[in-house]
């Protein structure tokens, strides 16, 4: 889904005051984010993902219910229109700083001091979008770097399944970064809730983790997200587990971007060769 079929999805959805074409695009990804007025909307890739911006305005909704600092819906259902979700959300105000590891750490021990909702929470799929990513990889990649990480996914799918966890097991963001932390004058919101999970709480610790040590996140920003959480995931064994079904995971997600963008096939290639060696030490670059 490129931006003009984004726009086209959006007119049709009809939920904004004016018109789409005057929309500022804010992130294009699996989901189109547009703004306008005190309005953000959400069009997703495809129809698969209808069931997910559906639990998304669940989450949030129960979030608003619980005091946690989160964004809120402006509409309480999700539409289907040409194939694709559309969510509408109040839009936040200007960020005052850039969100930091501290600022995610915070929310996050909110979120993990939750009991479950009155409404279900699926497991963390971490590795579920891979056939799909590669899927829309196409062409664009080599076949055997598709059945590598397809042999890789189905290996730390099965580890992932045996581990003994550290923490209670309970909700969680699912895409724990501080991107998606949003620091406005009140203080920080969490931001992108379609990934919100009843799972192992180690899943949102090992991102930041996995930041560290492919991403490049400094040490000093690495010890200020443990310092406020209280802990160190790396200090638990079935870290590499879960680090390794995330790099797993990145790969693929990198790869659906890879048919019309030149960067995103290189960056796929880089990550998928480092994996191979299993050298750990190879950055990888945000995409």
């Amino acid at each position: 889904m490129d931006e003009a079929r984004a726009r086209d999805v959006l007119a049709a959805a009809g939920v904004l005051p004016g018109a789409a074409a005057d929309a500022r695009l804010l992130a294009l990804g699996e989901n189109a984010v547009f703004a306008a007025g005190d309005l953000a909307v959400k069009v997703g890739r495809d129809a698969e993902l209808l069931e997910r911006a559906r639990r998304e305005l669940a989450v949030a909704g129960w979030l608003a219910e619980e005091g946690v600092p989160a964004v809120r819906a402006a509409e309480p259902e999700a539409l289907l229109v040409d194939g694709h979700p559309v969510t509408v959300w109040h839009r936040l105000p200007e960020a005052v700083r850039p969100a930091g590891p501290r600022d995610l750490a915070e929310l996050l021990r909110l979120v993990h001091a939750l009991p479950a909702p009155g409404f279900s929470l699926p497991p963390r799929e971490l590795l579920g979008g891979v056939e799909r990513w590669l899927r829309l990889a196409g062409d664009a990649i080599d076949p055997a770097d598709a059945s590598y990480l397809r042999e890789r996914r189905d290996g730390f799918a099965s580890a992932a399944a045996a581990l003994t966890p550290h923490l209670p097991p309970g909700p969680v963001h699912g895409d724990a970064l501080p991107r998606n932390v949003h620091i406005g004058p009140d203080g920080p919101v969490l931001v992108d809730l379609e990934t919100f999970s009843a799972d192992l709480r180690e899943h949102d610790l090992v991102v930041m983790a996995l930041s560290h040590d492919r991403y490049g996140l400094p040490d000093e920003a690495y010890a200020s997200f443990t310092g406020v959480y209280g802990w160190d995931v790396r200090a638990w064994e079935g870290c590499s587990v879960l680090r390794g079904a995330r790099e797993t995971a990145s790969c693929a997600w990198v790869a659906q971007h890879a048919p019309g963008n030149p960067k995103a096939l290189a960056e796929f290639r880089r990550r998928v060769a480092s994996l191979r060696d299993g050298d750990e030490t190879v950055r990888w670059y945000p995409f």
